[in-house]
């Protein structure tokens, strides 16, 4: 009894500094700059297999869009804006990834909802969405919205909204990081982005 006492305090102990370990707020986060690469890590897909993100970039160029879950209207919103260029995007030699907390189950339901062409991938556990530099604490009122979205995996984070473009060997050529989660960039500026970074 007092080992299950005691395991319960560790892991509550490692869940609250884990949580003081992430930026208070939106606008305290640090993401990676222009020219840094993104971690390689493995994150599941909808389907519950493992992704390495270095595979997937080394594929060709991508629009690597972080988003708060598919319970985010103004997320949901994103997701089919990015849907409505996606053509343009990949005529431009790009191919679309959109991560977000959410477990598999739910990235799935966001899929099917949204008839979503593109990748989507859960990173429940944080681990990209902190080496990226965007994570920081869930607001209270969230806590219950985000465990149910993640299935449980995650009660402690929140990415900042970002979109980057990353090339090949995963190195950041443009980003837009929004704390202000009811802002996006256009379909129209991430275009132009594409375009210009296209060779």
């Amino acid at each position: 009894m007092k080992k299950c006492i005691y395991l319960a305090l560790l892991l509550f102990g490692l869940s609250v500094q884990s949580q003081n370990d992430l930026p208070k707020v939106a606008t305290d986060v640090a993401p990676l700059l222009i020219g840094e690469k993104i971690p390689s890590l493995s994150l599941k897909s909808v389907t519950k297999t493992d992704v390495v993100l270095t595979e997937v970039f080394a594929k060709k160029k991508t629009i690597l869009v972080f988003y708060r879950g598919g319970w985010c209207p103004y997320c949901n919103a994103h997701l089919a804006a990015l849907g409505e260029i996606e053509k343009e995007l990949l005529g431009l030699g790009y191919q679309i990834v959109a991560i977000s907390p959410d477990a598999p189950e739910s990235l799935k339901a966001t899929e099917e909802k949204k008839k979503l062409n593109y990748l989507l991938l859960s990173d429940s556990s944080g681990a990209l969405s902190r080496s990226v530099g965007i994570a920081f604490q869930v607001p209270e009122n969230y806590i219950s919205t985000i465990s149910k979205g993640s299935n449980g995996g995650n009660t402690v984070f929140l990415p900042v909204p970002s979109v980057f473009i990353v090339n090949q060997d995963a190195e950041i050529e443009f980003e837009y990081i929004t704390p202000n989660f009811k802002n996006r960039i256009s379909n129209q500026l991430l275009l132009a982005a594409a375009k210009s970074l296209k060779n």
